[in-house]
């Protein structure tokens, strides 16, 4: 399933999903820190969507509420809510 996710306060504009029977198969994030946003993708690729939730969710940037990673893992539930 392809999935587009637009985050928000984070400085990444866009996040492409491609998600498979729970399991992650790509991500993509548009903008923000380059190479951070390469890192995370390349380790969640591969991994169930529930584990990566749980690793990510909550994680902040600086003084942000929120931050790349925790987008992604809000996108990740949002994707799990659908498929339930």
């Amino acid at each position: 399933m392809l999935v587009t996710y637009y985050p928000k306060d984070v400085c990444s504009k866009l996040i492409k999903l491609d998600v498979e029977g729970g399991v992650i198969r790509s991500v993509e994030f548009l903008g923000g820190c380059a190479g951070n946003a390469k890192g995370i993708s390349a380790l969640v690729k591969g991994r169930p969507v529930n584990e990566v939730i749980e690793t990510l969710r909550g994680i902040r940037c600086g003084l942000k509420r929120t931050s790349c990673p925790d987008q992604l893992a809000l996108a990740l539930k949002e994707i799990q809510d659908k498929a339930e």
